[in-house]
């Protein structure tokens, strides 16, 4: 039975533009009912792995506390079916959902605040991961369930073959992609293969999501803060132009990037990958089950990001649980909240070769090994510890994604444009962006 749920005038009024900044109250208390069936939306595929692993979560968090679980698996079009129920006032309990998508749902008012005080376990959450679920005023609306970082997939077959060693820095990065790309490193005769897997579509912002583990560990930034929560844009600073001409220069003058991967978001980039067409891929963990059948566990290792000319930066994300406005069951949201970030449900999210909700645990008691004794989860672990970086928390990093990815594109889908040029014209957009959620420096 539909719920009616009083939620905050500024949803409707700001469903169909997420780059509203209103910051209003995201609506008030429903009549409570702890007995109610707690409505859990989760953004995956439906029928796939993901919906599995919030099954499993959902039945074992019901066999700890009683309350009951309801779970509805959605991929696309996920933020407009959303925006579809908030209007009719009518949203889920729980959503499980990207850890980037935090402004954009807070600055609509469809979230309710966290108070870590009713969280079970809530103090033994990683402080990065906490931080992540942090709005642009310091408050909490998210609670992280599981977190990624980046790291280096490499063809071991293909790099022993050319007798070359583990890239430690971008040179030997650079090299390597040449290598695989020029020296046949798969023996056929032919000249059919790339360096580096690379999803540089503009979709959903993926050319920016990939390209941000470059430009960071260059020193350079989408970005920047100014001071009293304010930003301003940093894509014309010189570390982030060195950063974007060096790796349209893998694309445009070494070829070492796959074909049409201006195109491409991670489903394709993914295949060029396991097809033995491309011999490196910047990517998370999630992929390991996937490539261990595919290609073979023993045709690919996994190493950490070679340092860049600043450092070795690898963008951080993950999960998020959040709180939805207008429940008539706060008092269970806040306790499938704690289960989630729990040991016991960080555990139970991390079982299983496939069909886990939870990559790394964020629960400082959890050691990954415990559960996955495949070193190349530690691998992971050391890089989201040591190197993780989040996007930061403003009121929506979408636009900015977007329109970095749109530029990022551009760049090295025509290889004539001016790089300086471009950015130029991206910075301009951002300052745009900034202004109009009320937080560009003066």
């Amino acid at each position: 039975m539909k719920r009616s749920r009083w939620v905050g005038a500024g949803v409707l009024a700001s469903a169909l533009v997420l780059t509203s900044c209103s910051s209003g109250p995201a609506g008030v208390d429903a009549k409570q009912n702890s007995k109610a069936p707690l409505e859990l939306w989760t953004r995956t595929t439906p029928g796939g792995p993901g919906e599995q692993g919030a099954l499993k979560l959902a039945a074992a968090f019901e066999k700890a506390t009683g309350y009951k679980v309801e779970v509805t698996a959605i991929f696309d079009d996920f933020e407009t079916k959303l925006q579809q129920r908030a209007a009719q006032k009518n949203l889920p309990d729980i959503v499980m959902n990207d850890v980037t998508q935090l402004g954009a749902m807070h600055s609509q008012g469809l979230l309710r605040e966290i108070d870590l005080d009713r969280i079970k376990d809530s103090g033994q959450i990683i402080g990065q991961g906490l931080d992540s679920g942090k709005s642009v005023d310091g408050k909490q609306y998210g609670l992280p369930y599981s977190a990624q970082a980046s790291a280096l997939l490499i063809r071991k077959d293909w790099r022993q073959k050319l007798k070359l060693d583990v890239p430690q820095d971008w040179d030997d990065f650079a090299a390597m992609a040449k290598a695989f790309t020029t020296q046949d490193p798969d023996g056929d005769g032919k000249k059919n293969t790339a360096g580096l897997a690379a999803p540089l579509s503009t979709k959903r912002g993926y050319a920016s999501w990939y390209f941000s583990n470059f430009l960071w560990a260059a020193g350079g930034d989408f970005i920047t803060e100014a001071g009293k929560g304010t930003y301003k844009p940093a894509m014309t600073s010189e570390a982030s132009v060195k950063a974007m001409q060096w790796f349209r220069d893998l694309g445009c003058k070494d070829k070492a990037i796959q074909p049409g991967a201006v195109t491409m978001d991670t489903p394709p980039t993914n295949e060029t990958f396991e097809a033995g067409r491309t011999g490196m891929f910047v990517v998370g963990p999630y992929l390991l089950p996937r490539f261990d059948e595919t290609l073979g566990k023993d045709k690919y290792e996994v190493v950490p990001m070679p340092k860049g000319p600043k450092d070795a930066t690898v963008l951080a994300e993950g999960g998020s649980v959040y709180l939805m406005a207008g429940s008539d069951n706060q008092a269970g949201q806040d306790a499938f909240a704690g289960f989630a970030v729990s040991a016991e449900g960080q555990k139970t999210g991390m079982a299983g070769a496939t069909g886990y909700t939870v990559q790394l645990p964020v629960n400082k008691t959890v050691d990954v090994s415990q559960v996955r004794t495949d070193p190349r989860w530690k691998t992971y672990a050391q890089a989201y510890e040591d190197s993780g970086r989040y996007a930061p928390s403003i009121p929506n990093w979408t636009p900015v994604r977007q329109a970095t990815a749109d530029t990022v594109n551009a760049l090295m889908a025509d290889c004539g444009l001016n790089t300086e040029a471009k950015l130029g014209e991206l910075d301009k957009q951002l300052a745009d962006i900034l202004k109009e959620q009320g937080i560009a420096a003066s």
